[in-house]
């Protein structure tokens, strides 16, 4: 998977474009992706990222960070060995992309506005 471009509310991954919040596991993405409480990160929102156990999963917060991860999403995380790294949606694209080129196969939640 690549993430070809990203601007406030649209991505293109792979050729194809998208203007919801997505979810990227190894050959596949989860569009229209929404949070059970908005702007805060909850376990419940990253059932099939735990149930995919990647290695990474890395979360775009939105384009100023807005979005936040609390410390039981973090706990949780690391409970399954899955380390997190957390960034604004632009640089969380480019992290992607180079954990991607690497081979780590990493896994993506990307909140694309705010």
């Amino acid at each position: 998977m690549h993430i070809d471009s990203y601007q406030s509310g649209e991505i293109v991954i792979d050729g194809a474009s998208y203007s919801s919040d997505v979810i990227i596991l190894s050959d596949t993405i989860q569009s229209n992706w929404w949070r059970k409480e908005g702007h805060s990160l909850a376990v419940e929102d990253l059932k099939t990222v735990i149930a995919a156990k990647p290695s990474v999963l890395v979360v775009g917060c939105g384009v100023s960070g807005l979005m936040k991860v609390p410390d039981r999403t973090r706990q949780v995380l690391q409970e399954h060995g899955i380390r997190l790294e957390a960034l604004d949606t632009y640089k969380a694209v480019e992290r992607f992309n180079e954990l991607s080129q690497a081979g780590a196969k990493p896994a993506a939640a990307l909140h694309l506005t705010c």
